[in-house]
């Protein structure tokens, strides 16, 4: 997963997500490179072409992440004071 969405993500999901809701991202020359929709405490993303390519979950402090095929391919926690 390209490392600008991952913070992108990050950022997005330490903010407290109302219903289904969709973010585009774009590359350094302004062309979507996909989006991420963010459901209770999923987010799954898509390529620019429209496919899924993975999901995270975030469930307390810890973030784990998905890959397309729905293998675990790694999680991130939290900590110290906000």
């Amino acid at each position: 997963m390209n490392r600008a969405i991952i913070a992108a993500l990050m950022l997005g999901l330490a903010s407290s997500a109302a219903s289904a809701q969709q973010t585009r991202f774009y590359g350094p020359d302004g062309r979507s490179v996909g989006t991420a929709t963010t459901s209770g405490n999923t987010t799954t993303f898509y390529g620019a072409d429209g496919r899924r390519t993975g999901s995270a979950t975030t469930t307390g402090n810890t973030t784990t992440f998905y890959g397309a095929d729905g293998r675990r391919t790694g999680s991130a926690t939290a900590t110290g004071k906000r």
